[in-house]
């Protein structure tokens, strides 16, 4: 399945039905008066977020939705069934965002204008979240309604007031528990490859991951979902090599996993770089708890891992340095055991902020 984080759809919620301009006609009954119904009301736009879904790709091929209208009203003072809803079901984890509109006035000599900052309508963060989106238009007035003590056989009624429409835009930001950061080709598939049963694709060259990637680790007979992006490069929060997108996949994350290649020409440099593109991303990524990893050890040996690890600990101020090779397995049980208190203390740091209510089950991805 192709993996689609963004779409853009336009959705219309249903017209309310017409009212029913009709007499009573009845033998014997002279005069029978007006007894046309009211028209039903439109079907509303509904979004739901449904478990199973980790893509928008099928907003790629329907981007149209329409509720349907309402039915017209009838005699016998009958009223107009409502028109069915449409439930429009996204992946957990997405977003709805406002259609940016051009700003007047901005306007420069090559055509081109400043638009609207786009803003978040909606957020799905849980199964089973829905949100009527668009309310359906009510129906409209049947002749009875309009019977007055001098209007005795009114004939006017109402058409149905018509139902919303807007374009918006659907955002998927990935939910994982830990995310996968790192320069290109730092060996992220590799890993994830090693704990998960994914089969991320793996070259010797960077940019071999091009959609993020989500897999189940299961360690110590607990689970919990990693999350790889592809690499990221010098200005990927202003947009490099669509950066910005992938890192909004790890907003979510509680525990990033920060790699490194120790092969490559300045593993402190490369640390640099990823470190200031989430900083300068924002979104609360600078302040997730963080593990290093120097990986590819099986390259170098454990000597000059060692020696890499204290060049980062002495000129990145890092602390704790986990060596590792993704190809082998080496290492890579002891980070596991260092994700997992972690995940435990983020998990209990977000019941605290919801006021520590034990009722409520923490939601997990898997």
């Amino acid at each position: 399945m192709h993996f689609l984080d963004q779409a853009k759809i336009y959705i219309k919620s249903g017209w309310g039905g017409p009212g029913a301009v009709s007499f009573r006609r009845e033998k014997y009954v002279e005069y029978g008066g007006p007894d046309g119904g009211n028209g039903g009301k439109g079907g509303d736009i509904i979004f739901e977020a449904v478990a199973g879904l980790n893509t928008l790709i099928d907003f790629r091929y329907t981007q149209h939705f329409k509720a349907q209208r309402g039915q017209p009203g009838m005699g016998k003072n009958r009223y107009g069934a409502g028109g069915d809803d449409l439930i429009v079901k996204v992946p957990v984890g997405t977003q709805i965002l406002s259609d940016p509109q051009p700003i007047e006035g901005t306007e420069d000599e090559d055509g081109l204008c400043d638009y609207e900052e786009q803003e978040i309508l909606a957020d799905f963060t849980e199964v089973g979240q829905r949100m009527v989106f668009l309310r359906g238009g009510d129906g409209g007035r049947g002749n009875l309604s309009y019977k007055t003590s001098t209007n005795r056989a009114p004939r006017q009624h109402g058409t149905g007031w018509p139902g919303q429409e807007m374009w918006v835009w659907l955002r998927l930001k990935l939910l994982a528990d830990v995310g996968l950061v790192g320069m290109p080709n730092a060996g992220k598939s590799t890993l994830i490859n090693q704990v998960t049963n994914t089969k991320a694709k793996v070259g010797a060259y960077a940019f071999t991951t091009t959609k993020p990637q989500l897999g189940v680790v299961l360690h110590r007979d607990r689970e919990f979902v990693l999350a790889d992006i592809p690499g990221l490069i010098e200005g990927a929060a202003d947009g490099a090599g669509i950066g910005d997108r992938f890192l909004g996949h790890i907003e979510r994350c509680r525990v990033l996993l920060h790699l490194i290649d120790a092969t490559s020409d300045d593993p402190v440099d490369a640390f640099r770089i990823v470190t200031d593109e989430l900083e300068a991303y924002g979104g609360g990524l600078e302040e997730k708890p963080q593990l290093v990893v120097l990986n590819k050890g099986d390259l170098l040996g454990q000597e000059l891992m060692e020696d890499i690890a204290g060049q980062l600990r002495e000129q990145a101020g890092v602390e704790d340095v986990f060596i590792i090779s993704g190809a082998t397995g080496e290492g890579v049980s002891t980070l596991l055991d260092a994700v997992l208190p972690m995940l435990d203390d983020e998990a209990d740091a977000a019941q605290e902020d919801d006021g520590g209510d034990e009722s409520e089950a923490t939601w997990s991805p898997i």
